[in-house]
């Protein structure tokens, strides 16, 4: 199987977790995106969705699936998210296409996280994928300064600007063994919005893509 594959199989996977009359928490990216178009196929069963960027907004709109602003609503059961890396606890960096602080508020809201991806995004250690960090445009040199004590390299991401007007740094080098500890002194950096480690609030379950099926994973402590 290809990637894009084994992607698909884990999205659609996530669709026995869809229950009738509920609102759906939809993350960003292109594992999301198979997931949107499967929702698509069940939208008459749904209440709706709350989207985690305004490129999901687009796709879930094109579908005719109805949106929901999350201030409106106060129960989210599910969100559903894939992950650029995720370790043994179910802990993630996520963020590659710049929608980290969206997702994280929706993961937060939501009473169950599932995590869709494929076999090649599991680690024992998180930190090969830069993490991504979202930063207040006029605080960057400061932030990108105090990343650097931390031990990474900090980059701009260079034309990029997230769906808040706000800038990504992304940090290369980092080998996070603690990742709570790291998303906690990071988000305490003055100028960080957030960063792309989902640690205090991992995924509840996972479904990962292999070339021998979709396996159902749930957490760990790591």
């Amino acid at each position: 199987m290809t990637q894009d594959e084994l992607k698909k199989a884990a999205a659609l996977a996530a669709l026995d977790y869809v229950e009738d009359g509920m609102i759906v928490g939809v993350g960003t990216g292109s594992t999301v995106n198979h997931f949107i178009d499967g929702l698509a196929a069940v939208k008459e069963r749904i209440a709706g969705a709350v989207s985690s960027s305004e490129a999901s907004a687009r796709r879930l709109q094109a579908h005719g699936i109805a949106l929901f602003d999350l201030n409106d609503i106060t129960d989210l059961p599910l969100y559903v998210d894939g992950a650029d890396e995720i370790d043994h606890g179910f802990a993630m960096i996520k963020g590659g296409g710049g929608a980290l602080t969206r997702e994280k508020i929706v993961a937060a809201v939501a009473r169950r996280f599932v995590c869709i991806c494929d076999a090649t995004k599991l680690v024992s250690c998180l930190g090969a994928f830069p993490l991504p960090v979202e930063v207040v445009p006029m605080a960057r040199a400061y932030v990108e300064r105090e990343l650097a004590l931390l031990g990474g390299r900090p980059m701009l991401r260079e034309g990029f600007v997230t769906d808040n007007g706000n800038v990504i740094v992304d940090v290369h080098g980092l080998r996070i063994t603690e990742p709570r500890q790291v998303e906690s002194e990071i988000n305490q950096i003055t100028g960080v919005v957030t960063s792309g480690l989902f640690a205090r609030r991992g995924a509840d379950l996972l479904l990962l893509a292999t070339p021998n099926g979709v396996e159902r994973r749930i957490a760990i402590e790591s």
